[in-house]
């Protein structure tokens, strides 16, 4: 079957995740072969302490973005998009979007970067015995209720970005376990909330008398594969305000951008990993039993089907690197120099490649936001070296580089002292975009051979239409491991670098500096209160 043919009979799979800069559209076939792309760019808002993105830029660029792959199809295919065999919505893990009754937004959407809940999530590790990040919603959800901010009480329903959009496509109250892992945690064997925690957290809202219990307000778990809805009249006006797309397609369970991620590099299964690098920055590995204790360093989060995995979760990655990205486009621009951005971010990464090993002495922070993994709530973007350091601009470029792993780094050497073993690391995300850099520098943070697929550059929303293929194309008994490995993988290509002894020696060199320079990122966070 051709793609033309794919498309008009509805043999397709579309994946829409909202990322922290671009929302993507992908639409593939059932054999994971991206036919049509669709983006729209966004930022965030740091609004009275708060990132946030407004309701209104979320279903605007779920417009735009939807617009924007119907035109690709279009122009590359000479068709009108009417249908598609299913579809799946992912969006960035954790937050907070709490709604009243009516579908009213009661306070700010709170993003995953926001760090703003310190007292709730250190009371909830100690009642559970079990890590909540500061970015899980169920922090969030108890750090409002100690703020006593009003709204708590009018609350009707509490979600992540992927399971709000989800709802209002469909109609559905749910969320994939990956994304609910990343609201309260769940139970790998019941595919739900842990009960018994749970019942500690309801304990805790017995002295405010709210009309509320946890499971009234918290969306249904589903797992891969599992029916979610289908697309209703409302939900196709919202995607397709032209009117061409049909309602009924049916939706698999929206997850997290480290289910995706997860499900974009075949990495689903015991001792395999992955790294998602872009605006934030992860590092999951999927493991063959619990960790010997509690670290705060690191999340316990799920896959798309419930396996346990283990989480390095940077809330830094590439912001800082792009805005230097930017300020040398305008230097080029200046000295009359057009460059597009691709060609910019492609001369600047490959040059790096000349550096020195350690970066030349060399010391960035990109903490535009608090980072947990350095239990730092707040952030300043800065740059050190001293008179030793060796300033050129391949330095330069591989310290931004390097810094942008820098966190996830320090999680990795926990897992590792964990006696946590892979087998494979697998790299996708903008970070891995110009070919055989940050795959490099990856490579010499984890100690280990990381590969990159030539699908990489898609990312999650890749990822979560290969989950809604899974949903209306699996056979009868099929594992979203074995669909993976067998009916998807095996028809990609992609390449594995290793690096060498003397870069993982230089990368480990950067590392203590980048964990002795703390004491002035939290100096700099003092000193600059403007």
């Amino acid at each position: 079957m051709t793609a033309k043919e794919a498309i008009v009979k509805g043999q397709t799979a579309l994946g829409i995740e909202f990322g922290s800069t671009r929302i993507k559209a992908v639409l593939i076939d059932y054999a994971g072969k991206v036919l049509a792309v669709g983006i729209h760019d966004w930022e965030n808002s740091f609004e009275n302490g708060i990132w946030t993105f407004h309701l209104q830029e979320i279903y605007d660029g779920l417009r735009s973005c939807y617009h924007s792959l119907k035109k690709a199809v279009q122009d590359e295919y000479g068709i009108t998009l009417t249908k598609t065999g299913s579809i799946g919505v992912s969006a960035m893990m954790h937050g907070y979007m709490a709604f009243d009754r009516q579908g009213k937004l009661l306070a700010p959407f709170q993003t995953w970067r926001n760090t703003n809940t310190q007292k709730a999530a250190d009371t909830l590790t100690d009642l559970f015995h079990f890590n909540i990040p500061l970015r899980w919603t169920a922090a969030h959800l108890y750090q409002r209720i100690l703020d006593q901010e009003e709204h708590v009480s009018h609350i009707d329903y509490v979600s992540t970005l992927a399971g709000f959009i989800h709802w209002q496509l469909t109609g559905e109250k749910v969320i994939g376990i990956g994304d609910a892992s990343g609201m309260f945690p769940v139970d790998p064997v019941a595919n739900d909330y842990v009960e018994s925690m749970v019942q500690k957290f309801d304990d805790l809202l017995k002295p405010y008398h709210f009309s509320w219990q946890l499971r009234d307000i918290f969306p249904k778990v589903l797992v891969a594969g599992d029916k979610a809805g289908v697309l209703t009249k409302r939900g196709a006006k919202l995607l397709d305000e032209e009117g061409d797309l049909q309602a009924g397609i049916p939706f698999c369970p929206p997850e997290g951008d480290a289910g995706t991620g997860m499900t974009a590099t075949n990495a689903v299964a015991p001792r395999t990993g992955n790294v998602s690098a872009g605006t934030s920055t992860f590092a999951m590995i999927v493991l063959e039993q619990p960790l010997k204790k509690l670290h705060r360093e690191i999340d316990m989060v799920s896959t798309p089907t419930g396996a346990p995995c283990a989480m390095s979760h940077a809330n830094n990655g590439t912001t800082d690197l792009n805005a230097w990205v930017q300020l040398f486009g305008e230097f080029a621009a200046l000295m009359g120099h057009e460059v597009s951005t691709g060609e910019l971010f492609t001369k600047l990464y490959t040059n790096s490649l000349q550096g020195e090993a350690d970066a030349g002495g060399l010391l960035p922070y990109g903490y535009y936001s608090g980072e947990n993994i350095t239990m730092i709530n707040e952030g300043r973007p800065i740059f050190l070296r001293t008179a030793k350091s060796h300033f050129n601009l391949a330095n330069f470029m591989r310290a931004h580089l390097y810094t942008s792993l820098g966190a996830v780094k320090i999680g990795l050497d926990i897992l590792r002292d964990e006696g946590v073993q892979v087998d494979r690391i697998m790299g996708h995300g903008g970070f891995f975009k110009t070919k055989g850099v940050g795959q490099r520098y990856l490579s010499a943070a984890c100690e280990a051979p990381v590969t990159v697929m030539n699908t990489a550059s898609e990312g999650g929303a890749w990822g979560i239409a290969l989950l809604a293929a899974y949903l209306v194309d699996r056979q009868a008994g099929e594992t979203l491991g074995d669909y993976l490995d067998k009916r998807i993988f095996t028809k990609l290509d992609g390449d594995t670098i290793k690096a060498s002894p003397e870069e993982i020696a230089g990368f480990q060199t950067f590392m203590r500096h980048y964990r002795s320079g703390l004491d002035v990122e939290k100096a700099a966070i003092a000193a600059l209160d403007w």
